[in-house]
């Protein structure tokens, strides 16, 4: 397959491994030329760890406009607009088998032209697209752990690999030698200088634990520790999805524990932020999970974190500064020093010095400089 030009207009597309059903109340898409080019100022780099990365492009500019595409069962496709600069599009796809074999997204490219940059996230999608965005750069991140969550076929076609750690990258390198990573997990070190933040106020929750209602996130550690506490320990859970959460209510319940359960659904980011400053400290017990992006989240908003320490992505952003890293077995013990002397840590302030996305947009993009270079042997634009 030849590999389709690029739009006129630098361009970004993030594909996420998200398979929703089509919206019964979903938006046609447009008709005009979805890569035109954008008027207006740059929009704010606000939202999830989908919309950061290519709204950092953009402020930066890297690229002019970016889409977030992800499948989509039922429906000929859908389009939500969120302003002159990105979009979101939804692809019909017949088979949700990973890694995603999208030929309404083949079409659109080989129709419209191929983004100068190309982000795919997780489950990946088959070769056809990235070999008809062969003219774009192509980076991955896999969200989670392990590093590369698609078959050698799909990952021998991508430029960069964005780790979590070092070991992500060392499996990247067995498995593909030479190719570029670099640690930089899309979650935490694009964070969004303003959308958490310190409001002041009481502080009535000892602890918070923000996350998905699923086993891998491994809040039984946490009530494990929880019910050999004095149950005076306040806590509480937000989830944005998962399955787990009726089991994880019927125990708190049985336990008679202080524990407070919201969601699922998930709630808007600011209430995620209102909920955050009912906390002293906040908590990531995951072990084979991706880099959270709720790691700098929690410490923007003046939050320090306990981390058990065998979290395999994330660890870098637990300093001295910004919180503890506990055994599992040790995460009663953890939880009491962190009610001692949350007040001490100064979170915030290290992540605005080291994680936000001005700092981050500015390590890629040399590496996206260098990698344009390579391919073309010139810098026209990147």
């Amino acid at each position: 397959m030849t590999a389709v030009p690029r739009t006129k207009v630098p361009s970004l597309v993030v594909v996420s491994d998200r398979v929703d059903w089509h919206p019964g109340d979903a938006a046609p898409w447009p008709e005009e030329d979805p890569w035109s080019e954008p008027t207006g100022d740059p929009p704010a780099v606000t939202g999830s760890y989908l919309e950061r990365l290519p709204l950092a492009c953009i402020a930066a500019g890297i690229v002019a406009r970016a889409e977030i595409w992800h499948h989509q069962r039922g429906g000929s496709g859908s389009h939500r607009s969120a302003g002159p600069r990105l979009g979101y599009r939804g692809f019909p796809i017949d088979d949700p088998a990973p890694p995603f074999d999208n030929r309404a997204m083949l079409d659109f490219v080989q129709r419209h032209g191929a983004p100068h940059i190309l982000v795919v996230y997780g489950l990946g999608v088959t070769p056809a697209l990235l070999e008809a965005c062969g003219n774009s750069i192509i980076l991955y991140n896999s969200i989670d752990a392990p590093a590369l969550r698609v078959p050698p076929e799909v990952s021998a076609r991508f430029d960069l690999v964005l780790t979590g750690a070092e070991w992500q990258s060392d499996e990247v390198e067995a498995r593909h030698p030479g190719m570029a990573t670099a640690i930089m997990p899309v979650g935490p070190e694009f964070a969004a200088i303003d959308q958490h933040q310190p409001l002041g106020g009481p502080r009535d929750y000892d602890l918070i634990y923000v996350a998905a209602a699923q086993g891998y996130k491994r809040h039984d550690l946490l009530l494990d520790a929880l019910e050999t506490l004095p149950r005076a320990i306040r806590a509480l859970f937000v989830f944005g999805y998962g399955e787990e959460a009726d089991r994880l209510r019927a125990r708190i319940a049985d336990a008679g524990l202080l524990v407070d359960c919201i969601g699922p659904p998930g709630v808007p980011i600011d209430e995620v932020n209102r909920l955050m400053n009912r906390a002293r400290f906040g908590v990531v017990c995951g072990r084979d999970d991706g880099a959270p992006a709720i790691l700098t989240e929690y410490m923007l908003a003046s939050l320090p974190v306990l981390c058990t320490d065998d979290l395999v992505c994330g660890r870098q952003y637990i300093l001295p500064d910004t919180g503890r890293c506990v055994a599992p077995g040790e995460l009663a013990a953890g939880i009491m020093a962190m009610r001692a002397d949350a007040a001490t840590f100064l979170p915030r302030d290290t992540v605005l010095a080291q994680w936000t996305w001005p700092h981050t947009i500015e390590r890629l993009r040399p590496l996206l400089e260098q990698i344009w270079l390579n391919k073309y042997g010139n810098i026209d634009t990147c």
